[in-house]
């Protein structure tokens, strides 16, 4: 069964919500050694729903094993969150959660239908192809 198509947009969502505190992170003008004070509860709702994205696409196996690699980096950043980590720390977790997340949602758009071609496109292939 394919994933739903909510998979994706909520992949996205997560992916851009993980990237701004990453950005929030690395905007920080302490040295990078330096304690990361990222909001534990955020990151606990975004682990959370990281995980929800994970069940959901338990159909989808080539899916759901770059969530789970988010998940278990999401997992490893809340074990230390917050302040026990250092920001150059933090923005490792961070990166390492949103790369598999961006590998997901590329696996998400190949199962995603091709759309049917509109009139403009069939005329342009049927000029194309005299």
């Amino acid at each position: 069964m394919p994933p739903s198509p909510q998979l994706r947009y909520h992949c996205i969502f997560l992916e851009v919500s993980f990237r701004e505190l990453l950005e929030r992170v690395s905007a920080q003008t302490q040295g990078d050694d330096t304690p990361c004070w990222l909001d534990a509860r955020t990151l606990t709702l975004l682990t959370s729903e990281l995980e929800r994205c994970r069940r959901d696409a338990q159909g989808a196996p080539d899916v759901a094993e770059p969530l789970g690699t988010a998940v278990y980096h999401a997992g490893l950043l809340m074990a230390q969150c917050p302040g026990a980590l250092g920001k150059r720390l933090c923005q490792h977790h961070l990166q390492a959660i949103r790369q598999p997340l961006l590998e997901a949602i590329a696996r998400l758009e190949r199962h995603q239908p091709r759309s049917q071609p509109g009139p403009v496109q069939r005329l342009r292939y049927w000029l194309s192809a005299g």
